[in-house]
């Protein structure tokens, strides 16, 4: 073996001759490690943006019902909405959360109170991953999201850990 020096002062170092890199085992082990970051780190970042979503959603229940009483002191009654009835832009009320419907996680929409009239309560929900939606997006723990006039919320799914 003949010793490699380029730079002076620079540490020897002894090769063959042809130009130094890593080996194909050195290689197999940063990728080994690699898949097992990737397969620890990313379930605990999927869980994060469904926490991050659901936390939207009730920030657009909230707005929602905010201007529902808005709309009620104007015209003495809640408004119904949703996307198939195509109403909602008529009072002032979007379908879904942020920009645009298609990027959307929950679909909203707003109905009478069980038992009551539209004028007396009404109920906002959040719908995660319809088709009018992001369709992939699944909130397993939570799933619908519902906030009343009355102060009610509540939550489809089996986890008690829905709302703040």
């Amino acid at each position: 073996m003949r010793r490699i020096d380029n730079r002076a002062g620079a540490m020897p170092r002894y090769g063959t001759g042809r130009g130094m890199g890593f080996t194909l085992i050195e290689v197999m082990i940063v990728l080994v490690v690699l898949g097992i970051l990737t397969a620890v780190v990313y379930p605990s970042y999927e869980r994060q943006m469904v926490k991050t979503r659901r936390a939207e959603a009730q920030f657009a229940l909230f707005e929602t019902m905010q201007r529902q009483e808005q709309y009620r002191a104007l015209h003495h009654s809640y408004a119904a909405f949703s996307a198939a009835s195509g109403n909602a832009g008529d009072a002032g009320f979007r379908w879904w959360i942020g920009a645009r419907a298609s990027v959307s996680a929950y679909e909203l929409d707003a109905y009478a109170c069980p038992d009551q009239d539209i004028v007396q309560c009404v109920v906002v929900r959040a719908r995660p991953g319809t088709d009018r939606v992001n369709p992939r997006f699944r909130d397993r723990e939570c799933g619908e999201l519902t906030f009343s006039s009355t102060g009610e919320h509540s939550a489809s799914g089996a986890s008690g850990r829905c709302w703040p």
